[in-house]
């Protein structure tokens, strides 16, 4: 199967990382392509200190970031595919993008408790 979801992540980001790693096992199904942003040859569609400042996600040729980007590589997974389509629904977005927003706050702490 072709991944038809692009990920970028942060390997220099210790909670990235674990999370990452998570998804890859759940991702038995090969659906999603981790591009990692600390390699070199790490393919960017958009400017790579705004795709480190938030989660980015491809989904059929749409470039998605914060919640959406979660909802998406959710929904790609089988095992989370009801949380992603919850995420997504418009009634609830909002709800799920202000949690992101929220958690970025918290993620600078959260890393180095990681670290």
């Amino acid at each position: 199967m072709t991944p038809r979801l692009t990920v970028w992540f942060d390997s220099g980001c210790p909670l990235c990382l674990r999370e990452i790693a998570l998804m890859r096992r759940l991702d038995r199904r090969g659906a999603i392509d981790f591009v990692d942003l600390g390699a070199a040859e790490a393919d960017c569609p958009i400017d790579r200190a705004e795709l480190l400042a938030r989660f980015h996600a491809r989904e059929d040729g749409r470039l998605l970031s914060g919640a959406a980007a979660f909802a998406a590589m959710w929904r790609a997974i089988p095992l989370l595919r009801p949380l992603g389509r919850l995420a997504g629904w418009p009634p609830l977005a909002p709800a799920f993008e202000a949690a992101y927003r929220r958690f970025l706050r918290l993620r600078p702490r959260l890393q180095r408790l990681l670290r």
